[in-house]
């Protein structure tokens, strides 16, 4: 019951996230209308779809003390919506442990608002925010959550890029440590090192192509009588 009250307050944060990705997409493509090289640099470096992957480690804030750092993996996908905006699903794998006393492992479905502040450069920080659903291992324990978070990347080569984030999880549920103390619910951080692999947009890319003025067409040569 408490898992299903859960979800249904947390179902309209998500299509919030979607929602407003689509009404930003429609205000940025009337811009790109009038503005056609705009955005260039973005499909060059970088591209519509997006694999990411990543490898770090997770801590706890919970209950009990001497928490220790774990493994943390994870694999997602991510589309953008504008070279600003996108929308990334994740599955994320981790464990969670105090020192001498617990060690579980968990697995989390991250739906995230992901924003990059530079996309024309190779170099950018990020920002996302978004809800998912925590569960431990074979789903005996489960809980909806909300998460933030930011990072750094780096395009490599077009289309490649190296990245280091960190994310703050707040879980609906104080039983994440397995003790319930308290009037805080539980709390993780993820931090973690990464890649993106960036495919799509080259329609896109032809089209701001064309729309670039070139030499000739700039300055045009006047035969002289």
């Amino acid at each position: 019951m408490i898992a299903k009250s859960l979800s249904i307050r947390t179902l309209p944060l998500m299509l919030l996230l979607v929602f407003t990705a689509n009404a930003l997409a429609q205000d940025h493509a009337d811009i790109d209308k009038s503005t056609p090289s705009q955005h260039l640099n973005f499909y060059q470096y970088r591209g519509t779809n997006v694999v990411t992957a990543v490898v770090g480690t997770s801590i706890m804030n919970g209950d009990l003390e001497n928490p220790q750092f774990e493994i943390y993996s994870a694999i997602g996908y991510k589309r953008y919506i504008i070279p600003y905006l996108n929308v990334c699903f994740s599955y994320n794998k981790f464990n969670l442990a105090y020192k001498d006393i617990y060690n579980e492992g968990f697995m989390s479905f991250d739906l995230n608002m992901e924003s990059t502040l530079f996309p024309d450069k190779k170099c950018s920080p990020f920002i996302f925010a978004g809800g998912g659903y925590n569960a431990s291992n074979y789903f005996k324990q489960t809980a909806m959550k909300v998460q933030g978070g930011g990072g750094l990347e780096y395009i490599i080569t077009d289309g490649f890029g190296i990245k280091l984030q960190m994310d703050y999880n707040y879980v609906f549920s104080d039983e994440l440590d397995g003790k319930v103390f308290g009037a805080s619910n539980d709390v993780y951080w993820r931090l973690a090192f990464g890649v993106n692999f960036y495919f799509g947009g080259q329609d896109r890319k032809e089209k701001l192509l064309k729309g670039q003025p070139t030499i000739i067409n700039s300055n045009p040569i006047i035969p002289h009588n």
